[in-house]
């Protein structure tokens, strides 16, 4: 009997959709079916209701957005497929969402309006005006949508820029514009959300609200799958003369680009740092060693006006410049030797530093990794194909490393913060459908083995919903087109590197401004889209211009950087430049680097750290892999070698490194070493006063005040401490300070 109540059961759900609900797209209207006034306009699933759903948090991930939906319900994440979202509201569960006959009746209505019980509560008050809107929706049968009907262009918001006082308000009112030419306010179904709540807040309404503090924030806006933004500041209270501005030094044009969004602001820059810290700071960010003593005392005896420019350009031609910064690379495209061969990491390695002791043009070092081919043997390069093996592999590393856009979202769904979708990413990833492989493949945990890499005379790229193959097709812009024969990837880097793409310049710009400058123009330094917008815009396109106009010159970009005066700032915050963090009022201190800090451990103890599969006297620049043992550099943030690249380093300060550098059994033996500086020092005929000088030389890069060698000279006058425990105890306290574990 209950089975052929159910089945009955279902015959009725039948016969009342048949009955009430509106036909699918194309569909006739079901015979003997009031139709709707004219005057009643039909109200659209897709223009009307999902916005709705969206809006009102239905769709989100923690809500039915998520993978398996939420009690038995699944919309797509965000409403980006409407066609699944219209089934599963109308179809699934046998229809028992909407009800037609009696839609106040609906469960879709009951539940967001708290009527029925409801886990994510009341989403849709009563006689709300979403509310009734899905209620005419269901009345009018649920039709899927208008019989002609436009397409979503655009969103704007009626403010992109604005500047508040602390505490005052302003409200936003969100527009989207359709194919047709209609335009309607939307500020009712639109999410708004602050990028820093601390300094900008914003509620349901569109109405931002400035904070006690100063700084910056951008409001995002998001209707459906459009984004817009508006970028609110509060400047510092109180007035600067404009003269102050003016007379402000200009090296080059970073320095006219970062006082002009200073003194939008009303913030002014600290005073420069001394010569030693300007000495100590360039060393580590252009070749990533701590200056010797010699050349402290030579810069600070040096009376030249351009001795500064004259250190860049002498650390710029140096050996260590490409053993530093392309192991900053390595990071980004290094492998994991375990899963792809230790012989074709150790290849691909040197494919990395040998370019950058060429100083290869960064457009031409892009175009060899991204059209690569041939044995991983033989072409380093080529073992990024060895790694990243699938064409959706390969377009999250690409697009994420030399375009600065995160694609992973849109893999599945459309991005929640950006306009790219699944279109976008499987047009991008047909580049590389044609890519193949011959050889033993991948056995982890030893992959040995050769592999040629080339490209095939077929292969697709499917879109996951539809099933339709993709054609290649960039992000943006206008890519050559592809040879029948060819390999596509050719017509990628072209459009890649070309000069109508400011996403290749900028991306890279951002990184080195980010290594120099403390922080990047964009935080995280790949992460450039329109909800995550620059510090200083104009500041990003310039750095991105000049890197063009010198042909991708890295080392030009580098010495443009570190010769303006913005670089020389002092990071000693001022009055009206004490809150700010992201505009360089001042510089931004950064711990050294973890294989910065071990070969300066190394330096200033004269015991090098040894490193298993490299040569004697190797520093931890040098090293190929992650593999090779190093407590220390694992402390102090070295990626994970099992992490999937591009690897994120840690660079946050922890108790452990503190712990560690106070009471490593390794580094102790160091600092005690017959052989090292402190045993040496204390055997040379060099009073107490001249041991602390030198200690101060090699572990900061400058002299010693009065005080500070007094307190060394009270060292080696305590009771009972000999000459070299004195000086392996000064040595080790040195160790031990923030200045010396951080770059000024």
């Amino acid at each position: 009997m209950r089975l052929v109540f159910a089945a009955r059961s279902e015959y009725l759900l039948a016969a009342i959709w048949l009955s009430t609900a509106a036909a699918s797209a194309g569909a006739e209207e079901p015979a003997g079916r009031a139709k709707q006034p004219a005057s009643v306009a039909t109200i659209s699933f897709q223009l009307d209701i999902q916005p709705i759903l969206v809006a009102s948090g239905c769709s989100t991930g923690a809500c039915h957005g998520k993978s398996r939906g939420q009690n038995g319900f699944q919309l797509s994440l965000l409403c980006f497929d409407p066609d699944f979202d219209y089934v599963a509201l109308t179809r699934s569960a046998r229809g028992r969402r909407v009800f037609p006959s009696a839609p106040e009746k609906s469960l879709i209505l009951q539940k967001a309006a708290g009527i029925l019980p409801h886990g994510g509560g009341v989403r849709l008050p009563l006689n709300s005006p979403d509310y009734e809107t899905l209620r005419e929706w269901i009345a009018q049968g649920a039709p899927r949508r208008r019989e002609v009907e436009p397409k979503l262009t655009g969103v704007t918001l009626s403010l992109a820029e604005c500047t508040l006082q602390p505490k005052q308000s302003q409200k936003l009112s969100a527009t989207a514009a359709y194919s047709d030419g209609a335009t309607r306010d939307v500020t009712a179904q639109t999410t708004f959300q602050s990028s820093e709540g601390a300094i900008v807040a914003v509620n349901r309404e569109g109405v931002i609200t400035a904070g006690p503090l100063p700084g910056e924030a951008t409001i995002m806006a998001r209707y459906m799958s459009v984004i817009a933004t508006c970028n609110v500041a509060i400047p510092v209270s109180g007035e600067v003369p404009a003269e102050a501005y003016e007379r402000l030094p200009r090296r080059n044009f970073i320095d006219d680009l970062v006082w002009a969004k200073l003194k939008s602001l009303s913030i002014t820059p600290s005073e420069p740092c001394d010569d030693a810290t300007f000495l100590r700071r360039a060393h580590c960010d252009l070749i990533g060693r701590l200056p010797t003593p010699d050349e402290v005392r030579a810069f600070l005896a040096d009376s030249s006006s351009e001795k500064r420019e004259k250190l860049v350009d002498s650390l710029l031609l140096r050996p260590e410049y490409a053993d530093f910064w392309a192991n900053k690379w390595a990071d980004l495209l290094r492998p994991n030797p375990y899963r792809v061969g230790i012989k074709a990491v150790f290849n691909y390695d040197q494919f990395i530093r040998d370019s950058f002791r060429q100083n290869k043009p960064y457009d031409r070092f892009v175009r060899e990794l991204v059209t690569a081919q041939g044995s991983t043997w033989k072409n380093g390069a080529a073992v990024l194909f060895r790694d990243r093996r699938t064409p959706d592999e390969i377009t999250t590393l690409v697009s994420q490393l030399f375009l600065g856009v995160r694609l992973e979202c849109a893999k599945c769904h459309h991005h929640p913060f950006e306009k790219w979708g699944q279109d976008d990413f499987y047009s991008f990833a047909a580049y590389f459908a044609k890519l193949d492989h011959k050889g033993t493949g991948l056995s982890p945990p030893i992959s040995g083995g050769e592999e040629i890499v080339f490209v095939g005379k077929r292969g697709e790229v499917k879109h996951p919903l539809t099933q339709a193959v993709m054609s290649p097709r960039p992000l943006f812009g206008t890519a050559p087109p592809i040879d029948q024969d060819g390999d596509p990837r050719d017509a990628l880097a072209a459009w890649m590197t070309s000069a109508e793409n400011d996403y290749f310049a900028q991306v890279i710009a951002n990184r080195i401004w980010a290594d120099l400058m403390g922080r990047g123009l964009v935080e995280p330094v790949d992460d450039l889209r329109a909800t995550n917008p620059p510090s200083n815009p104009p500041l990003l396109v310039a750095l991105g211009k000049y890197l063009r106009e010198q042909n991708y010159d890295l080392k030009k970009l580098l010495r443009a950087i570190a010769t303006s005066h913005v670089y020389t700032l002092s990071s000693r915050p001022s009055e009206r430049n004490v809150s700010d963090t992201r505009n360089h009022s001042r510089h931004y201190r950064t711990r050294l680097r973890a294989e910065v800090l071990a070969d300066a451990l190394s330096d200033v103890t004269l015991a090098p750290e040894k490193f298993e599969a490299m040569p004697a006297g190797s520093r931890a620049t040098q090293l190929w892999t992650h593999r090779i043992d190093s407590t220390l550099l694992d402390t102090f943030g070295r990626p994970d070698p099992n992490q999937d690249p591009p690897c994120e380093r840690m660079a946050d300060g922890s108790v452990t490194q503190s712990l560690h550098l106070m009471n490593a059994p390794d580094l102790f033996h160091r600092v005690t070493s017959d052989g090292g500086r402190a045993a040496k020092l204390a055997a040379s005929d060099s009073s107490p006063e001249k041991i602390v000088e030198e200690l101060y030389l090699h572990c900061y890069g400058r002299p010693p005040d009065a005080d500070e060698i007094a307190l060394g000279q009270q060292v080696f006058a305590a009771s009972g401490t000999s000459r070299r425990q004195a000086t392996e105890d000064l040595l080790w306290a040195l160790i031990n300070t923030p200045e010396f574990v951080f770059n000024d």
